[in-house]
C-alpha cells in the first residue's frame, strides 16, 4: 500500500551515495568507537559514548556530554538486524521517554564499490519533534558524511 501524503510528510529521509565499501558505512552506525566519531560532533567541545548490543532485542544508547556538563542521552532497541543491509530501531531521548520514534537504515552495495545509504525517522509524536529531528539528522550527516570519507579528521 502506497504511503498517503500526510504519511510521506511525517519522514525524515535522507540520501547518500559514499564512495567506499558498505563494511565502513555499516561500521559507522554500528560500531561504538566509529559511532562516537560522528554523532553528537556538532556540538563544540562535546564528548560523545556509544554503547550497542547490535542484535534484534538488543539495545543502544548515545550520550553527548556538553561543555557545560549537561547530557543529550538517546537510546532504543534494535528490532532488526541484517548484517550490512538494514538496521531497524527505537528512538528515544532521555528527557521525553514517552515518545518513541523509529529508524530504518538501507546499505546497499553497488557493482562500482560505492555505498547507497537509504535512511527514514518515522512515527513522530508531532510535527514539531519531526522538523526538530530533521534539522539535528541534517547536521548530524555532515559530520557522518565526513567521518566516512576522511576518517583520519576523527570528527
Amino acid at each position: 500500500m502506497p504511503a498517503t501524503q500526510s504519511q510521506a510528510d511525517e519522514q525524515v529521509r535522507i540520501e547518500r551515495n559514499y564512495p567506499v565499501a558498505i563494511e565502513k558505512v555499516w561500521q559507522a552506525w554500528t560500531d561504538p568507537q566509529a559511532l562516537s566519531r560522528w554523532f553528537g560532533a556538532s556540538n563544540e567541545g562535546s564528548t560523545t559514548s556509544a554503547e550497542v548490543d547490535l542484535r534484534a532485542g538488543g539495545r543502544y544508547r548515545i550520550t553527548t556530554t556538553l561543555a557545560d556538563g549537561k547530557t543529550n542521552d538517546v537510546s532504543g532497541e534494535y528490532q532488526v538486524v541484517e548484517v550490512r543491509h538494514r538496521l531497524v530501531f527505537s528512538w528515544a531521548w532521555r528527557s521525553t521517554p514517552d515518545r518513541v520514534s523509529r529508524v530504518s537504515i538501507h546499505f546497499v552495495a553497488r557493482e562500482d564499490g560505492t555505498t547507497d545509504l537509504h535512511f527514514v525517522h518515522d512515527r513522530f509524536f508531532d510535527a514539531q519533534a519531526r522538523q526538530n529531528h530533521e534539522r539535528g539528522w541534517q547536521t548530524l550527516f555532515v559530520h557522518l558524511d565526513a567521518c566516512i570519507q576522511n576518517p583520519s579528521e576523527g570528527h
